[in-house]
């Protein structure tokens, strides 16, 4: 094996070990926590999506209605 093949095989050794390291000190949710977050998260975005399906109404009424009166 050449001396190339030889440190990019290393590298990517390390570079996996350091990885493995790295999802070792991750700090998971527990369910509930995460069942919550998510519940949060839908919910909020369906807020926001009708709150922006409601300007969207307005502003193309409003533009109808510039449009027309002219």
């Amino acid at each position: 094996m050449s001396k190339k093949e030889e440190t990019s095989t290393t590298l990517k050794r390390s570079w996996f070990q350091e990885l493995k390291g790295e999802f070792k000190k991750i700090s998971w949710l527990d369910k509930s926590s995460l069942a919550k977050q998510s519940c949060v998260v839908v919910v909020s975005t369906i807020l926001l999506g009708c709150i922006i399906a409601i300007v969207d109404w307005l502003i193309k009424s409003g533009l109808l209605y510039i449009v027309k009166g002219w």
